[in-house]
């Protein structure tokens, strides 16, 4: 089964094992004033996370296997969310659950999302049976990310399982977006990991100090979301990335940005790009660069490795033809 179709779902693998699989995330536009209610863009990317579960054997415990350790539910940070993760399935069986994600932890790109919504779709689908419900996924995922996080918008674990481009607001979910063709994303990593929970409480003492910045900025980012989305659907890519563009200039100035950041978007720029900025909750973590076609990408990425940044070429898939 292809990893699309995994993403999906999850699937049942014989003796008693299942799989499940995730998408990574990027946030085009909106992040940080999505926590207020504002809405945001964001889409699901092909590289992301999987999951393979099994019911434990001799009533061990359930327990996570994730970066070369064995988390047992409940002990460490880890253990803890995984055991809000069974909580959040419901009563079931004990489980063993081996995962792994392509993306770098703190890097912006929705990894601790796509390990949720995969390690919940894996449990889910032991048994053989009925997938296990949509809402039933992002609850458990959601459960997940709010050990980590605090208080997450929601939106990673939105674009984890469901991939595509979509508009998100806390209030209404997602809504789907349909640009006539395939955007094309380069996709920068600092090598600065971040906490994303440290970066919204930042921005949170912030916005309690200076009120009138979180009002300008919360107005000016719905209004270049909504910008983006008529753009998005209509395929106008130039003004697209001049959106992003004056969307990384606002998250700047909510101090969100970071050198490595303000580097690579200016190196993106100077490279051909359409427009860059930060995605995530910056600090450090990755940034996106919009580009017209695969021989801009390949300039956007050679000045990024050129300073020693790395970074690989994504699509953001358009309407089905």
């Amino acid at each position: 089964m292809s990893g699309a179709a995994l993403a999906t779902t999850g699937a049942a693998t014989g003796a008693g094992a299942a799989t499940g699989a995730a998408f990574g995330k990027v946030i085009l536009f909106g992040e940080h004033a999505v926590v207020y209610g504002a809405p945001a863009i964001a889409a699901g990317i092909e590289r992301g996370a999987r999951a393979r579960a099994t019911p434990a054997a001799g009533g061990r415990g359930s327990a996570l296997g994730l970066g070369g350790r064995v988390h047992a539910a409940g002990e460490g940070e880890v253990g803890r969310a995984f055991a809000a993760l069974l909580a959040a399935l419901g009563p079931g069986v004990e489980v063993e659950v081996e995962a792994e994600s392509e993306l770098p932890p703190g890097g912006g790109l929705g990894s601790s999302a796509a390990l949720g919504v995969a390690i919940a779709r894996a449990i889910g689908a032991i048994g053989g049976g009925e997938a296990i419900a949509p809402a039933r996924v992002l609850a458990a995922a959601a459960a997940w990310e709010g050990i980590f996080h605090g208080n997450p918008s929601g939106i990673d674990t939105t674009a984890a399982a469901r991939g595509g481009c979509f508009r998100f607001t806390r209030a209404k979910g997602a809504t789907p977006l349909s640009p006539p063709e395939d955007l094309r994303l380069c996709v920068g990593m600092t090598g600065i990991s971040v906490s994303t929970r440290e970066m919204v409480e930042g921005v949170a003492r912030l916005f309690a100090r200076k009120p009138e910045l979180k009002q300008r900025s919360i107005e000016a980012i719905t209004a270049l979301v909504e910008n983006a989305a008529l753009a998005i659907e209509a395929g106008d890519r130039v003004g697209l990335g001049q959106l992003m563009d004056l969307n990384h200039m606002i998250l700047a100035g909510m101090f969100v940005s970071a050198e490595p950041i303000e580097r690579m978007c200016s190196l993106s720029r100077e490279a051909g790009a359409l427009g860059a900025k930060l995605t995530g909750a910056g600090g450090g973590g990755s940034v996106i660069a919009l580009v017209e076609d695969e021989e801009v990408a390949g300039q956007v990425l050679e000045a990024w490795k050129g300073e020693g940044f790395e970074g690989f070429l994504t699509r953001v898939r358009g309407a089905e033809p």
